[in-house]
């Protein structure tokens, strides 16, 4: 009490004093870090680093600033770690912390620099790699890295002058050198997603778009145009993965909900198709999926009309649908913007000889079976007309000669569909017992587009277009 009596404080207000002082040293025990405590997470943080154990380095190092938020070093350290992490978002705010408690800093503001232009910030990466060459102007990574920045910011501007002329092969080529100097930057590589889709290669498009969804906090427009493009090319798993990790970040975006209803009743439909598939029934399969894939086909058409590809699958699938008129004129137009495709040749061959065939006689109609029907229902669909048509039925000569041509028709048809090898031709457009089709050639494949064939055995199956 003597202090307090020198001091001249009462004997109440002394008192009050020495527990204050008490009470600071043991909240300073509690919320805070002795010295020796610092260094000792900051040594552990090293070792741990050194190690290769990150998320421990890291613990340690999240102690070291909590107990000295004051130490540069500390907040440098521990960025090094988020960039060894790979997290370099997290890594900037503890560069820029570095720098504001010491300002000529030069080793933060080299790193800052270098995320920066990486993430194709070069008007802030300039000005870090401009104040290190401030106070060592003989820095050559800092001169390398300003010269970068000088060139990156060109080929920004040479890439959206080339882009909004609708040069799109040389905003590609532009906007490789610009990935390669900034990977991290979500728009160079959006942008030539576009380009990509403009040009009719949805495929490259995703495999740009997919890491600007991690690139960007909240990138629902590239999980929503993902899930588009992998509808337009019949994904629709991968479809639904996408639309739904748009309505993670947003559960009310109300256009990422309009189209997660589509691609949910899509995926609903063909998982259903693949369980026929998986039970044997064809007739029903093929009767559910045509009609989905013409509507995802016309989608697709819409948005991009002047893809070979799309067409071509369209072509097929009305195939599948028996409309052969739709799907000669589908081809044509294809192998106007493609007439190089093999591909396309032979399915405009085979589109027209199933709609010239379409004109004579059609085998399936004839016993009146799908085109997808087994040899058993075949033959007793053949069974059973033969019965029906036999020339010993009938009385009158005239009832007699029409029974006997309907009775050759029946057995026509018998003799080509349950005979596999006359049956893939038949199928291919060409009549395996008509003379004028076998003198004009070409087995042709089989009239099966969606990677398939439901008179093989094995395998599951997976819906799947060819446009790729």
């Amino acid at each position: 009490m003597e202090p307090c009596r020198r001091a001249g404080l009462s004997g109440v207000l002394c008192s009050l004093s020495l527990l204050c002082v008490i009470l600071d040293i043991q909240l300073d025990g509690v919320f805070g870090a002795t010295q020796a405590e610092i260094e000792h997470h900051l040594e552990m943080g090293r070792k741990l680093l050194a190690a290769g154990q990150l998320a421990e380095a890291l613990s340690h190092y999240h102690s070291a600033v909590e107990g000295d938020s004051k130490n540069y070093l500390t907040f440098y350290k521990r960025a090094a770690v988020f960039l060894a992490m790979g997290k370099s978002k997290s890594a900037l705010p503890d560069l820029t912390k570095a720098i504001q408690l010491k300002p000529d800093f030069l080793a933060a503001r080299l790193q800052r620099g270098n995320i920066l232009l990486k993430q194709g910030s070069t008007q802030e990466a300039r000005e870090d790699f401009e104040a290190v060459l401030q106070r060592s102007s003989d820095n050559e990574e800092a001169q390398n890295q300003l010269m970068k920045a000088n060139e990156l910011e060109e080929l920004q501007e040479e890439a959206q002058a080339a882009y909004h002329q609708g040069d799109y092969s040389t905003t590609i080529a532009l906007l490789e050198r610009v990935i390669e100097i900034s990977p991290w930057d979500p728009e160079s590589r959006e942008l030539r997603a576009e380009c990509y889709i403009r040009m009719g290669d949805p495929q490259k498009a995703i495999q740009d778009l997919t890491p600007t969804t991690r690139l960007r906090n909240d990138n629902r427009a590239a999980f929503l145009k993902l899930s588009k493009l992998h509808y337009s090319l019949g994904d629709h798993h991968e479809s639904l993965n996408n639309v739904r990790e748009c309505l993670k970040l947003d559960q009310d975006d109300k256009e990422c909900f309009s189209h997660y209803k589509q691609v949910k009743k899509l995926s609903k439909q063909l998982d259903s198709a693949e369980e026929l598939i998986e039970e044997g029934r064809w007739v029903v399969f093929m009767t559910y999926l045509s009609p989905e894939a013409i509507d995802v086909c016309s989608e697709a058409h819409q948005r991009d009309p002047r893809n070979a590809n799309v067409l071509r699958d369209r072509a097929e699938a009305y195939i599948l649908n028996q409309d052969y008129e739709k799907a000669v004129e589908d081809y044509q137009e294809a192998r106007e913007f493609d007439g190089d495709s093999n591909d396309i040749k032979e399915g405009l061959d085979r589109a027209q000889r199933l709609l010239k065939q379409s004109r004579k006689r059609d085998y399936y109609k004839i016993l009146g079976v799908s085109r997808n029907a087994n040899k058993q229902e075949i033959t007793k669909a053949y069974r059973k007309l033969a019965q029906q048509w036999h020339p010993d039925n009938f009385q009158s000569e005239a009832e007699k000669k029409e029974a006997e041509k309907k009775f050759i028709d029946i057995a026509s048809a018998k003799e080509v569909l349950t005979d596999p090898e006359m049956r893939q031709k038949f199928d291919a457009g060409e009549d395996p017992l008509d003379p004028e089709s076998q003198q004009g050639g070409g087995g042709g494949q089989q009239g099966w587009p969606f990677h398939f064939n439901p008179f093989e055995s094995g395998g599951s199956f997976h819906f799947k277009f060819q446009y790729n």
